[in-house]
């Protein structure tokens, strides 16, 4: 079996998004706790699609009708955002 050499991206949590994910049921979080562990393998992250428009730069990862939006900083993956897909995107 071959070693990788694969790195760890660290994740970080906005005060908005921890918020926001507090406030789901239960087994919606669980899933963004999955999405969290799957982000510390960027870029090696399936399902992440840019965004456009004014959300250039950023990405979303999608579970089911929820959404996680977060962008990249240096090796520090940012989640700024986390619900329903109901108008996630409206400001």
């Amino acid at each position: 079996m071959a070693c990788h050499n694969l790195k760890i991206a660290k994740v970080e949590v906005s005060r908005e998004a921890e918020d926001q994910i507090v406030a789901l049921p239960k087994v919606v979080r669980l899933r963004i706790f999955d999405i969290v562990r799957r982000l510390e393998k960027w870029p090696r992250v399936s399902g992440a699609k840019p965004l456009r428009g004014n959300l250039a730069g950023h990405f979303r990862i999608r579970t089911g009708d929820y959404r996680v939006q977060f962008y990249v900083d240096g090796g520090i993956i940012v989640i700024e955002k986390a619900g329903h897909r109901d108008g996630f995107y409206e400001e």
